[in-house]
């Protein structure tokens, strides 16, 4: 999946020159925590959060706080340079941008101008469709070898049943290569028939497992 399909395009942005008062408002009033900032080229300067601001911001709590701080430009706190995807970049590879940085959203650039935001809500979104736990659906988990062709021959039990995959994952198997465990979603709420041929073929079941019978 690309992130053109998952992006938001409508952004809301600013320049650095807005004051942080300004992103305050903006925050508030369209319930978002990011803000990009942007140059006149709309190209992607900067990034400010609902953190930076509130950080920025004086405490309800003191006294001595001054109305004028949320008078400074939000380029005094916007943090930068800003890391950006591309629309054409895989989702499943900028997953791990979002993990190994510990980002809550990345700016969408295509020659050098904003075009969208993706933020850790429409990644956790996009894993749900993408592992199918969003359609009303069974859970099978399967240890198969990990050998060319192990794919068809599973799914072919499945076609036998006229059964309907919501979703196929294939993790690893512990730390033994020879192995993986394929991962389905069906659509039926009956898959004890599909499970039973499973194990008449020899397979061995994560889930639904030998311990708790035919029930999933």
């Amino acid at each position: 999946m690309l992130v053109e399909k998952i992006m938001k395009t409508e952004v809301q942005t600013l320049p650095p020159t807005a004051t942080i008062a300004e992103a305050l408002q903006l925050l508030q009033k369209n319930r978002i925590r990011h803000i990009p900032i942007i140059d006149a080229k709309e190209q992607v300067i900067g990034i400010v959060s609902d953190r930076d601001v509130r950080d920025a911001s004086p405490s309800i709590f003191s006294k001595n706080s001054q109305p004028h701080e949320l008078k400074n430009e939000i380029q005094t706190i916007m943090s930068q340079p800003v890391v950006t995807i591309h629309p054409l970049d895989f989702v499943e590879e900028i997953a791990s941008i979002f993990y190994e940085e510990e980002f809550a959203c990345l700016p969408v650039v295509s020659n050098n101008k904003l075009i969208g935001i993706v933020t850790e809500k429409d990644m956790l979104h996009t894993l749900i469709q993408l592992t199918g736990t969003n359609v009303q659906s069974s859970h099978i988990e399967i240890k198969a070898p990990h050998k060319p062709g192990i794919l068809p021959e599973v799914t072919a039990i499945f076609g036998k049943r006229k059964t309907n995959i919501v979703s196929v994952l294939v993790y690893p198997y512990k730390d033994d290569p020879n192995y993986k465990i394929l991962v389905f979603r069906i659509q039926t709420m009956n898959p004890l028939p599909v499970i039973q041929d499973l194990r008449e073929a020899g397979y061995e079941l994560i889930w639904p497992n030998d311990q708790l019978g035919t029930q999933s």
